[in-house]
């Protein structure tokens, strides 16, 4: 039998072989991507790399701000959006990517200060939008992360 591979051991190249590579994440529109539901830094990764353009940038710049600005902060994906909590409180800040503009959501927007400069519907609710041209103010933005990390956030 030297020399000859065994059934089991060809179908097991071959289906190897065969298998397709992992897809790329389906981008939604604005180019938001695509990620499953997910805990931990990972999926929050998968996110990020998935980005198109100069948005993957700020995405990188963000999650680092974050876990800089907030030691032992947990992450996740959900609904198509990195989310960002502290395990007793809830969510306190989300990001989701739009076609011009990198959102920021603090949900306990309106107890931040100052305030940020975007409103909501929802009523505590406050936006950062970041453009391609913006300059990222990232002492105002980690003042406004460590805040909202010490309010209760969100049960998702």
């Amino acid at each position: 039998m030297a020399g000859k591979t065994s059934n089991t051991a060809a179908k097991i190249r071959k289906k190897t072989a065969t298998q397709p590579a992992a897809a790329e994440p389906k981008l939604l529109s604005g180019g938001n991507p695509q990620i499953a539901k997910g805990y931990g830094d990972a999926p929050v990764q998968a996110y990020i790399a998935a980005i198109p353009d100069w948005k993957s940038a700020v995405g990188r710049r963000l999650d680092a701000l974050i876990t800089h600005t907030v030691p032992g902060v947990n992450k996740a994906v959900k609904w198509n959006s990195p989310l960002y909590g502290i395990e007793e409180r809830g969510w306190f800040l989300s990001v989701h990517c739009f076609a011009k503009y990198v959102k920021v959501a603090f949900f306990r927007g309106t107890s931040l200060h100052p305030l940020p400069p975007g409103h909501s519907k929802q009523k505590e609710v406050r936006y950062l939008d970041i453009r391609e041209e913006d300059e990222i103010d990232e002492a105002q933005l980690a003042a406004w992360m460590e805040q909202a990390s010490r309010l209760p956030g969100e049960r998702m």
